[in-house]
C-alpha cells in the first residue's frame, strides 16, 4: 500500500492536479472526450478565518447498540490488535468474499454482464455551482453537488463540510488509466469560499483522491479531515496532521472558533465563483461568531481497499454532521451514506435478444418474490432510530449492475428508498451516479428507477428523495 501511495504522489507532482474547468463548463457535449490534458493551479493559500477544536473521539454521548461495544467488525489479530474490518450481517452475501468476487467479476466480464454503457452526450446536465457570499446567508441548511459522491453542504450555522472530494479526470492509482469522467467537474477547489471540514467514507478512489486532498489541505489550512479508523496514518504519510479517525458509532464535538484574521477576504483567488467580497464575520462582528458542530462515525456495508494487498485494512462509514451556532441555535443535520449496500441479491436470469445482446436488469426484480424476503442490513433502522430523523440525507444510487455482484456493496434505487426510510431522513439527494462508468447500468437510469421506486413505496417522485443537476444547489 505504502509502495502505490508514493507512486501516486509521484505521479500528482506532474500530472495528476485537478483539470482546469473553464473549457470543461462550456459544454456538456465535450464531456466524453475529457480525459487528458491536465493543468496545474497555481496554490494560493486560503484562511478560513476559523481555528477547529477537535475532541477526543468517544462513544456515545447517546444511545449505542450493544455492537459497538464488542465491535465484531473488527478482524482481530494473534496479539488483540485490530487487522482488518468486516461486514457482520448475512445482508453482505458470499460475494463479499474476496475470491468469490474476482470470479464473478470474471464471469460477468466473459458473459457480457459488464459491458460499459453508452455515455455520448448528452448525459447529465453540469452546471456552474454558486456559493453563498458569507457563512451567514441563508437560514436554510444549501447542499451544491459537485458529482460523484462530493456534495458541499453550508449550515446556517456558518459551518462548511465538503463529503468525499475527488476532482480529478480519473478515479485511479494512475492519472492515464482508469475510469474517466463522463462529466466535467463543476469547478475548481479555488471556487470553494470556505472549507472547515472534510469528511471521507472510505478508502476507493472514486471517493479518495491524494492530489485533491493535498490541495484542500494547502488552500484550507484550518480545515479538519475526519476518516474511519486505519486511515489517519494513510493522511499523515501525505502530509496532512489535521486529521480525525473514528470507529462505528464513535462522536466528536467540534468548536470552531474566530481568527484574528476573520475579516479578511482572500483577494488573491483567482476564477473564482464567488465575489471578492466573501468574509466570514457576520454584519456588525469583527470576529464572526463560534460554531459547534457534533460528527458521528457510523455503520456502512461497503469494503476499502487501494491496491491488491490492502483490501478492508481502513474502516468503511457513513457519517452523520449536525451544527448550530448562536445566530442559528436550531441543530441541523446531514446524514451522508457515501458507498453502501443494502443487502446480497442471487443471480437473476437475465433475458437475450435475438442479437444474443443481454436485455437491461429491471432493478424492481430483485425486490420482487422470491427476492423480497432477503436479510437487509439492519444497521440503517439502528442509524435513524438512535441518531435520526436527519434534515437531509445523502444516499447512494448508482453503480449496481449486474446486482448478484455489486449488491452487497452498492445499493441501486429501489434499496436506496429503504435506507432513506431505516435513517428516517426528512429529505434525500440522490449520490454515487452521473460521473464516472465504474459499472454497466445505463448512466440514466438511476433517477428513472429512483422516481420507480418512490412510486412502489407509495411516495411522492418528487420533493422528498430527489436528484439535480451536477453543481446545482437545493436548501432544505
Amino acid at each position: 500500500m505504502r509502495a502505490f501511495h508514493r507512486l501516486r504522489q509521484a505521479f500528482s507532482r506532474n500530472s495528476s492536479s485537478t483539470p482546469s474547468s473553464s473549457s470543461q463548463r462550456a459544454s456538456v457535449a465535450a464531456s466524453a472526450s475529457i480525459t487528458a490534458g491536465l493543468v496545474a493551479i497555481p496554490v494560493v493559500m486560503a484562511s478560513n478565518y476559523y481555528a477547529a477544536s477537535v475532541t477526543k473521539p468517544q462513544l456515545g454521548p447517546d444511545t449505542v447498540p450493544e455492537e459497538a461495544l464488542s465491535r465484531p467488525h473488527h478482524v482481530k489479530k494473534r496479539n488483540g490488535n485490530t487487522a482488518s474490518f468486516k461486514n457482520i450481517y448475512p445482508s453482505a452475501g458470499t460475494m463479499y468474499n474476496t475470491w468469490t468476487f474476482y470470479k464473478g467479476l470474471y464471469a460477468a466480464k466473459m458473459g457480457g454482464e459488464l459491458d460499459p454503457p453508452d455515455t455520448t452526450p448528452p448525459t447529465v446536465t453540469v452546471r456552474k455551482p454558486t456559493f453563498l457570499p458569507t457563512r451567514w446567508s441563508s437560514p436554510s441548511l444549501r447542499a451544491t453537488w459537485l458529482g460523484h459522491a462530493c456534495y458541499y453542504v453550508e449550515y446556517p450555522s456558518g459551518l462548511r463540510v465538503l463529503f468525499d472530494p475527488v476532482f480529478e479526470d480519473r478515479c485511479s492509482p494512475l492519472s492515464w488509466l482508469g475510469p474517466a469522467r463522463y462529466t466535467p467537474r463543476p469547478c475548481d477547489l479555488a471556487d470553494l469560499p470556505f472549507v472547515d471540514a472534510v469528511v471521507i467514507s472510505h478508502s476507493h478512489y472514486d471517493h479518495l483522491s491524494h492530489p485533491t486532498l493535498n490541495e484542500l489541505a494547502r488552500r484550507f489550512p484550518d480545515a479538519h479531515f475526519f476518516v474511519g479508523l486505519g486511515l489517519e496514518k494513510w493522511f499523515r504519510s501525505g502530509g496532512i496532521k489535521q486529521v480525525t479517525e473514528m470507529d462505528w458509532w464513535e462522536t466528536t464535538d467540534v468548536t470552531l472558533t474566530p481568527k484574528k484574521d476573520g475579516g479578511k477576504t482572500d483577494d488573491n483567488r483567482k476564477d473564482s465563483s464567488t465575489p471578492s467580497s466573501v468574509k466570514s464575520t457576520t454584519p456588525g462582528s469583527d470576529l464572526g461568531e463560534p460554531i459547534t458542530a457534533r460528527i458521528g462515525c457510523l455503520p456502512a456495508q461497503h469494503s476499502s481497499g487501494r491496491t491488491l494487498t490492502d483490501k478492508d485494512s481502513t474502516l468503511w462509514c457513513s457519517w452523520s454532521v449536525t451544527s448550530s451556532s448562536a445566530s442559528s441555535p436550531t441543530p441541523r443535520s446531514v446524514w451522508f451514506g457515501g458507498d453502501t449496500g443494502y443487502r446480497a441479491v442471487p443471480k437473476v436470469a437475465r433475458t437475450r435478444a435475438e442479437d444474443g445482446s443481454l436485455l437491461p436488469h429491471d432493478p424492481e426484480a430483485d425486490w420482487e418474490p422470491p427476492y423480497d424476503n432477503l436479510p437487509v442490513c439492519p444497521q440503517f433502522e439502528q442509524i435513524g432510530k438512535l441518531r435520526g430523523p436527519f434534515d437531509l440525507g445523502l444516499i447512494p444510487i448508482g453503480a449496481y449492475d449486474p446486482r448478484w455482484l455489486f449488491s452487497h456493496m452498492h445499493a441501486n434505487p429501489y434499496d436506496a428508498v429503504e435506507i432513506f426510510r431505516d435513517t428516517r431522513c426528512k429529505k434525500a439527494m440522490g449520490i454515487h451516479w452521473g460521473t464516472w462508468v465504474l459499472t454497466s447500468e445505463e448512466v440514466l437510469e438511476p433517477p428513472r428507477q429512483l422516481r420507480m421506486a418512490l412510486k412502489r413505496r407509495g411516495m411522492e417522485e418528487e420533493g422528498v428523495f430527489d436528484v439535480c443537476e451536477i453543481g446545482e444547489s437545493r436548501e432544505f
